[in-house]
């Protein structure tokens, strides 16, 4: 019999219509086909819901056609995967949801200090070094010619360091105008001598020096009496061993130290001598 069959339908009309014993079926039912339920049935009229229902199939239709030409074709073609756009789409979302609409302002950009440069320093002129100044040369006095005023200050000065008083400055000087005329002299008798700045050469024995003081008598090597300051220290040493020197003539006192053979000789250089010492401590 068929469902549509106007007997039939009245055969189903005539059941009483308390609900059916079977607890896991709410439908009813005519023979082996289920009835669609009246709201289902609405829904199934509404056009927009037709048309979604069309929509979705021709998705699926579309799906199954893109698969099926890729794995016809031999050459795969380039299609986006659906699952993988909707992924990055909604990554997208997240990524604009998450950002905060308040955002802080940007920090400023810290500029670096700039570090103050050291101001040069202007190199100092390096002074060349001073020369060492020459003494002052004493200007010539009683009728000396300068080397001989030259040798008469060493004369003094080493007096003058020994602490002798100026009356031995005399009986120094007026010895040494007796004996060497104030000149550094060499000997003829000793050649080595003249290896030795000299201002010229005597013959009195082995008599050298300012002085004329013999090596051979024990005043010193010849390289020693050579040298005027050496000579000067010399005389003065023995003329403080003199006992009384102070009190004696100038001539007695230069005499008592060089045992000459010419005693007085010495007694007409006093005055002149006296004059040298007073400009040379002046």
């Amino acid at each position: 019999m068929h469902p549509d069959d106007p007997s039939a339908q009245k055969l189903t009309d005539a059941r009483p219509s308390t609900p059916s014993d079977d607890a896991a079926s709410t439908e009813r039912t005519i023979g082996r086909h289920r009835a669609p339920d009246p709201s289902r049935r609405a829904l199934l009229r509404s056009t927009p819901v037709r048309v979604a229902l069309a929509t979705g199939v021709t998705c699926c239709l579309s799906l199954v056609a893109v698969a099926t030409a890729r794995g016809n074709d031999d050459t795969p073609r380039t299609v986006e995967p659906l699952a993988e756009a909707v992924a990055d789409r909604a990554a997208i979302a997240d990524e604009r949801a998450s950002r905060s609409l308040d955002r802080d302002a940007a920090p400023a950009r810290i500029l670096p200090t700039p570090t103050a440069k050291p101001t040069p320093t202007p190199t100092a002129v390096r002074k060349a070094p001073k020369k060492p100044v020459k003494p002052r040369r004493p200007r010539p006095v009683a009728g000396l010619d300068q080397a001989q005023m030259d040798n008469a200050k060493i004369i003094v000065d080493v007096g003058l360091e020994m602490k002798m008083p100026r009356r031995a400055l005399v009986v120094a000087l007026s010895t040494a105008m007796q004996e060497s005329n104030l000149y550094n002299l060499a000997s003829d008798v000793l050649p080595e001598s003249a290896e030795y700045p000299n201002q010229g050469s005597g013959s009195d024995h082995d008599s050298v020096g300012l002085f004329q003081q013999r090596p051979s008598s024990g005043w010193g090597t010849v390289a020693q009496l050579m040298r005027p300051s050496y000579a000067a220290r010399a005389f003065y040493t023995a003329l403080n061993e003199i006992p009384g020197w102070q009190d004696m003539s100038v001539t007695a006192a230069a005499q008592a130290v060089q045992i000459s053979a010419y005693p007085d000789a010495y007694a007409q250089h006093e005055d002149r001598a006296t004059t040298v010492a007073a400009a040379l401590t002046a």
